[in-house]
């Protein structure tokens, strides 16, 4: 289903719409995700939702939702950087948690760092008030499908 909508986006010249992407993966969609996009720079964003709140005593973010939006930023600059030509799936991601995540909104970043024909590695940030003081980092191998 999803390659189905990866090529209904190229062929209508929508290749980089990652706003309809995200429009279509369930998750993204529960979490609210929305995307904003800047010339070749992507950013998701992540409003902050009551729904979302892992630790209610402070109140900070999941891990799991800091996690997925690392993900999910990773695979969206992949996608965009392709212009949706390849799905990537995850083989390995790690998440390194430097921060809470406060109720406000987040921002995310990614970095592809090698794009090969079959693998790509990517880092990604997210962060809240500044870039430069994320509250979490990952580091993932994405394996392309082919085309």
């Amino acid at each position: 289903r999803v390659m189905k909508l990866l090529a209904e986006l190229r062929a209508q010249g929508r290749g980089r719409d990652m706003a309809a992407v995200l429009a279509h993966i369930p998750y993204a969609r529960f979490l609210g995700i929305d995307v904003d996009v800047k010339g070749n720079e992507v950013t998701t964003i992540l409003p902050f939702k009551e729904d979302l709140v892992g630790n209610v005593n402070l109140p900070a973010l999941h891990g799991g939702v800091i996690g997925a939006l690392l993900e999910i930023t990773a695979v969206t600059q992949l996608l965009f950087d392709t212009s949706c030509e390849r799905l990537p799936k995850t083989i390995d991601l790690s998440v390194d948690y430097l921060r809470s995540g406060r109720p406000q909104p987040t921002y995310g970043r990614a970095i592809v760092t090698r794009h090969g024909r079959r693998v790509a590695n990517v880092r990604s940030e997210i962060w809240q008030e500044e870039r430069s003081r994320p509250i979490g980092v990952s580091h993932g191998h994405f394996l392309l499908a082919p085309l």
